[in-house]
């Protein structure tokens, strides 16, 4: 393997904060997936990186309050697949929920909306869930766009009141609300005309 290779991955992985999660397309700017590929193994026996499955990877983090090991994050290691795959992606289900202030449940299962194939990973006790939407309905949207209407599906229109509207037009910034206007004209008529309350509050 070219070494010239190895020492500027190394370099990219070494500025990267702690936590970060790669795959092997993240440095195809730098080598060939096969000297990627190499490299990333020998900085995981190295213990410069972990492996968290087959061609995804993270850089530790160590909290020196808690004198431990920091776990990788569910969300960075969804993006970094949908990186690999050149997917778009935007939390849905429970998560979105939980974003949103609306859940303070850990989600068992990490969902998203994607343009990609229907697909589950898991990663010891964690699942990340990627379900497969029409580009009409998540192309062209900013994410806090997808996830209010994710959220309002999964609580569906019978379990929206007076305080899960005020609750997100509170969460949500005045130009996030202009955005959502804008971008959410082609959902259900009873999507839609909850988020031009949550953003008349």
């Amino acid at each position: 393997m070219n070494k010239g290779y190895s020492e500027s991955i190394l370099k990219k992985i070494k500025a990267s904060p702690p936590g970060a999660v790669f795959v092997y397309s993240d440095f195809a700017n730098i080598a060939d997936s096969t000297s990627a590929r190499k490299a990333l193994e020998r900085f995981t026996k190295d213990n410069l990186i972990k492996r968290i499955k087959p061609g995804i990877f993270y850089k530790p983090a160590f909290s020196k309050l808690l004198q431990e090991e920091i776990p990788f994050s569910p969300n960075d290691v969804a993006k970094a697949i949908a990186r690999n795959f050149h997917w778009n992606i935007a939390p849905c289900g429970n998560y979105a929920l939980n974003i949103l202030g609306l859940s303070t449940q850990v989600p068992a299962v990490w969902s998203y909306v994607s343009d990609g194939p229907y697909k589950e990973y898991e990663f010891g006790k964690i699942k990340i869930s990627f379900k497969r939407r029409t580009n009409r309905e998540i192309s062209g949207m900013s994410d806090i766009s997808i996830i209010v209407v994710q959220a309002l599906k999964t609580l569906g229109k019978e379990n929206i009141d007076d305080n899960v509207i005020k609750s997100l037009s509170k969460k949500i910034k005045a130009s996030d609300k202009k955005k959502l206007l804008l971008e959410t004209k082609e959902a259900s008529e009873w999507v839609y005309k909850t988020i031009q309350k949550i953003c008349k509050e």
